[in-house]
């Protein structure tokens, strides 16, 4: 499929409501389920708030996963981008470019729609891309499954460099921790993950009753920007990632003692402590205490 020129922005259809959604579901024999984490937005107001707060403008290229019933997918083709969205669901990924074809006939909405029937954990970017008529995702905009937001998060991240923006919609207590920074209470594993590759904040805030099935939880809107050089190496990226998962596994411990097996000498916290010590940090500190890049820094010192 070849990406179609953009239209010439927003208005230019419909989108769904909850009548819309809750019809589209039964005619599909469509339940939400908990286990995919499938809860389906019914307030267009909520959608267009999204899609502002992203920055999508006509021509962008955008990744969007789990598009369910498509409610976040018509708000971004109704401004001209072009979507590429990720589809567990092989009934609501075959249905897709129907509904938005249906809901935005006059927008040359369907032409700027490629769908991937695929679980987001595992695409490949072969699947998103194509060199001759699919290029790669400039954006991401998504309603993440709250089940697996922060995986989905990590993988399409480090398999797409070419996204230099994003704003997901996730469960407000995994939001906060990966938009938080060293040395607050949210401050974890993920944050620090989500670090390596730019600088993350909370957009916004949206409620639980513009979903359905109405989820337990509220949600927050986190936005991203890329850094415009990558912190380190692929193999730096795993030794790094793998100390963080160390570090913040033992957190009330000073790294000294969290680190000390991975470093490979796990009978001596003195030896641990000089590593630490050489990449310029205080091994009495403790992970929650560090940023991405002191944690860099002591995998480039075990290596050095």
């Amino acid at each position: 499929m070849t990406q179609a020129e953009p239209s010439t922005g927003q208005g230019s259809g419909k989108l769904l409501g909850p009548l819309e959604v809750r019809e589209l579901a039964e005619r599909l024999d469509v339940t939400p389920t908990k286990k995919l984490g499938q809860n389906f937005v019914i307030d267009p107001n909520t959608v267009r708030k999204i899609v502002r707060l992203a920055g999508v403008e006509a021509g962008d290229r955008v990744v969007e996963v789990g598009p369910g019933l498509g409610s976040l997918t018509l708000g971004l083709t109704e401004v001209g981008a072009s979507v590429t969205a990720i589809e567990i669901d092989h009934r609501l990924a075959a249905e897709l470019p129907s509904t938005v074809a249906a809901m935005q006939p006059n927008a040359a909405a369907e032409g700027r729609l490629r769908v991937v029937r695929a679980d987001a954990l595992d695409v490949t970017l072969g699947q998103l891309t194509d060199p001759d008529t699919w290029l790669a995702p400039q954006r991401l905009v998504a309603n993440l499954p709250y089940n697996v937001s922060v995986p989905i998060l990590m993988h399409l991240l480090e398999l797409l460099p070419e996204l230099r923006s994003g704003l997901v919609m996730v469960q407000a207590e995994v939001g906060n921790r990966i938009a938080a920074h060293p040395g607050s209470k949210e401050y974890g594993a993920p944050s620090a993950k989500a670090a390596w590759y730019g600088a993350w904040h909370i957009a916004g805030t949206v409620s639980r009753r513009i979903f359905w099935p109405v989820p337990g939880v509220d949600s927050n809107l986190v936005a991203f920007t890329r850094a415009e050089e990558r912190m380190g190496t692929e193999a730096e990226r795993r030794a790094t990632f793998e100390l963080v998962n160390a570090a913040f596994a033992g957190r009330r411990k000073m790294l000294r003692q969290s680190l000390q097996g991975l470093l490979g000498i796990p009978t001596s916290a003195e030896a641990a402590s000089q590593v630490i010590a050489e990449a310029g940090v205080d091994p009495t500190l403790r992970a929650e205490q560090l940023d991405i890049g002191q944690f860099l820094s002591i995998a480039r010192a075990v290596t050095a």
